[in-house]
């Protein structure tokens, strides 16, 4: 899935348009003098990673219980555990909780993580019982991705403007009305696989939609920066480190999909 955290309306303001007060204002009309002022703990890119490092144990800790829970006999069906998408739906209903609240981060982005992760754990194992080892590559292609899209950004290397953001957004919106559409059209018996089949033309966007996902990190290396020059408060930390982790899934999972689609 896609990030549902950054959207256009959260980027529209300017660093200094999003810029708080430090106190609120004396009955005088000035600003309250200093004593008067309280102390806020302020986000900040180290204390965002930090909490991102965190997220992603807790989907490491999901995972491996998603992994175990899902048997694979030697011959016959795999048995998938009937509570798979029980797990989807709390991690989708906590993602769009945390997206709309933010407020909320500092639970819902622990528990989203926890219950994504199971999702997560369920279908690596699926993969996995198909390619051996498939799913040691995707992890290991997801972060270097994020290590690498790290480095270009922080070197400067890769400038992300507001058109950038722009188009960003474009690109992620067409894939997920595509998402949308084969899903609906499913309901209805009509079964749009050509993007999922081991063809050339599927595996050309899978190949775009993990260059689009992989650009998402761009968006979320600047909107945390962004949010920290803004003076937001800490908690903020929390919805930081959910949308860079969300980003992250999205990522791993269309790398799976990629790596099935070479080696089928």
């Amino acid at each position: 899935m896609a990030n549902p955290v950054l959207t256009g309306k959260r980027f529209g303001a300017s660093a200094e348009e999003l810029q708080p007060g430090w106190a609120a204002p004396s009955p005088t009309g000035g600003a309250a003098p200093p004593e008067a002022r309280p102390t806020v703990r302020l986000m900040s890119a180290n204390g965002t990673f930090a909490k991102a490092f965190l997220l992603w144990g807790l989907l490491l800790v999901g995972g491996a219980y998603g992994w175990t829970q899902t048997k694979v006999p030697a011959a016959g069906e795999i048995t998938v555990p009937g509570w798979t998408w029980i797990a989807l739906l709390g991690a989708l209903g906590l993602a769009m909780l945390c997206a709309f609240v933010p407020r909320t981060a500092p639970v819902t982005a622990p528990l989203y993580a926890l219950a994504e992760g199971v999702f997560i754990g369920v279908i690596s194992r699926l993969y996995d019982a198909q390619w051996n080892g498939i799913v040691l590559q995707a992890v290991l292609a997801t972060v270097a991705v994020f290590f690498a899209c790290l480095v270009l950004y922080v070197s400067g290397a890769v400038k992300v403007s507001n058109k950038f953001i722009f188009v960003v957004f474009a690109a992620t919106a067409g894939i997920f009305l595509m998402y949308f559409a084969t899903m609906l059209l499913s309901v209805f018996g009509v079964e749009m696989a050509f993007w999922r089949e081991p063809s050339a033309l599927g595996i050309a966007i899978s190949v775009g939609i993990c260059i689009v996902a992989s650009l998402n990190l761009f968006v979320d290396f600047e909107f945390i920066r962004r949010m920290a020059v803004a003076r937001q408060p800490k908690q903020m930390e929390w919805y930081g480190a959910f949308g860079l982790t969300v980003t992250l899934v999205w990522l791993y999972l269309e790398i799976l999909r990629l790596i099935g689609l070479l080696r089928d």
